[in-house]
């Protein structure tokens, strides 16, 4: 098993946009360092070769003319970069290594003369950053020639003479990464997005086995893995359906037994017998009509329409009192919800069904929401285990408090429930109550799209 890093994204997403960003902006840094490095390299270079080419110009100048000739010419030039005098340099002058850039560009442009490049330490006023330099070269008849220049600093790993200020670096750094960063968010948006639509339809198909193929476009494995999803859909939905068909074919064929087994046992003479006979049919008659409406829960096609939920609750509580059941209401929804008005009914009948069996009494409580109505039905039992909130809900599974005659049950009650409740697009789950009793949550759309 591989190690997973406790800060890594949990989405491939998130994930793709971290490995994106982190390798471009690794490549974008290096190759801007070495961009600045390569241009800083250039421009010393042309700087130093124009201040040889210079210098070795003034030289060139001064040694073809006379003496005096000299002095009017070096005076005539004024206070230009390049200030020429015939005199030896200072004593404190040091001679620069030959390493140096402009010892070498000079040595290049004066090949048949030998210049000394010398420094001179810089003076109170002025700036440290800049140097002080001395270009010494005897003329062609002796006379000692010294060029006084003032650069950047030379030291073989010294920044250009203009370098680039470093706001203005990271300024153009950041604007490419944050380009990077939007044109990656667009790759990988693009990238993912068919994974995105396939999980939609992944979670939908859940709720709704019926519901349209996905399309199978985009790259080749997306479109290869919506055409396998496609595939195991349309598998899944035969499977239901056939059995589905199973179900509703055998609980039907079970009527037809179970009454010729009705009209025999009316001819048992003993009464106890027939009673104990007749108990049992009822049992297998019921499980015969449960089967039967667990299978329509499945399959059968509702009329999903705008439903008065207020007066369905009514009209709910109304049969249940009538046949004694103590059953109360509490709270409107004083609003339509979205549903089928039988399967609605019948979902939150079993629901109350399942109360008045452990609980005794049960009290209905309606709560509007943004966009749902939230039922709540409460009853007075003991409750169930955290274990088997869920359980209760799979076919013909029964608690042990619901294994005999007095509470009976098929244990399809609340599964035909759920599945009426999905069907329609809502839900609904069980909770124990801290104060005692169950209480069965129904969440029914309001509108539609939500």
């Amino acid at each position: 098993m591989g190690m997973r890093l406790p800060l890594a994204p949990r989405t491939l997403f998130a994930r793709l946009m971290l490995i994106w960003l982190i390798g471009i902006s690794a490549v974008l840094a290096v190759s801007f360092a070495l961009f600045l490095g390569e241009r800083d390299r250039f421009d010393r270079g042309v700087l130093f070769e124009g201040v040889a080419r210079e210098i070795a110009a003034s030289i060139d100048i001064i040694d073809q003319l006379s003496p005096g000739e000299r002095e009017r010419w070096i005076e005539t030039m004024g206070r230009r970069r390049l200030r020429p005098s015939l005199s030896a340099p200072p004593a404190e002058a040091r001679p620069l290594p030959d390493r140096f850039e402009l010892v070498q560009a000079l040595t290049q442009a004066l090949p048949e003369r030998e210049v000394t490049v010398l420094a001179l330490p810089p003076r109170g006023e002025e700036r440290p950053h800049h140097a002080r330099l001395i270009a010494f070269v005897r003329l062609s008849d002796g006379s000692p020639l010294t060029i006084r220049l003032q650069l950047p600093p030379l030291a073989p790993s010294s920044s250009a003479a203009s370098p680039t200020p470093l706001p203005r670096v990271l300024a153009a750094l950041a604007a490419l990464i944050l380009g990077v960063t939007l044109l990656t968010w667009l790759a990988v948006r693009i990238a993912t997005r068919p994974l995105s639509r396939l999980a939609e339809a992944a979670k939908a198909i859940g709720e709704d086995p019926d519901r349209p193929p996905m399309t199978a476009e985009g790259p080749t494995e997306v479109a290869q893995a919506a055409s396998a999803f496609n595939q195991m859909q349309r598998r899944i939905r035969e499977h239901v359906s056939e059995r589905t068909r199973i179900l509703a074919a055998i609980t039907h064929d079970l009527r037809t037994p179970i009454t010729r087994l009705r009209l025999r046992a009316e001819q048992v003479e003993d009464e106890s017998l027939r009673g104990r006979i007749q108990s049992d049919l009822d049992a297998m008659q019921a499980l015969a009509n449960e089967g039967m409406d667990f299978a329509r829960s499945l399959g059968a096609p509702l009329q999903i329409g705008m439903v008065d939920l207020d007066a369905l609750l009514e009209a709910l509580v109304a049969d249940a009192q009538d046949m004694g059941w103590p059953v109360a209401l509490r709270g409107r929804a004083n609003a339509p919800c979205l549903g089928d008005a039988v399967a609605l009914k019948r979902s939150l009948w079993n629901l109350v069904d399942n109360g008045i069996k452990f609980g005794e009494r049960v009290e209905i409580e309606v709560t509007p929401q943004d966009d749902a109505m939230l039922v709540r039905i409460h009853d007075q039992g003991p409750g169930l285990d955290e274990a088997e909130l869920n359980k209760v809900f799979e076919p013909f599974y029964r608690t042990e408090a619901s294994r005999n005659r007095e509470t009976g049950g098929t244990g399809l009650g609340l599964a035909i429930a759920r599945n009426l409740m999905r069907a329609q697009g809502g839900e609904v789950s069980l909770r124990n109550d801290p104060a005692g009793g169950l209480i069965a949550e129904v969440r029914i759309k309001s509108r539609a799209g939500h």
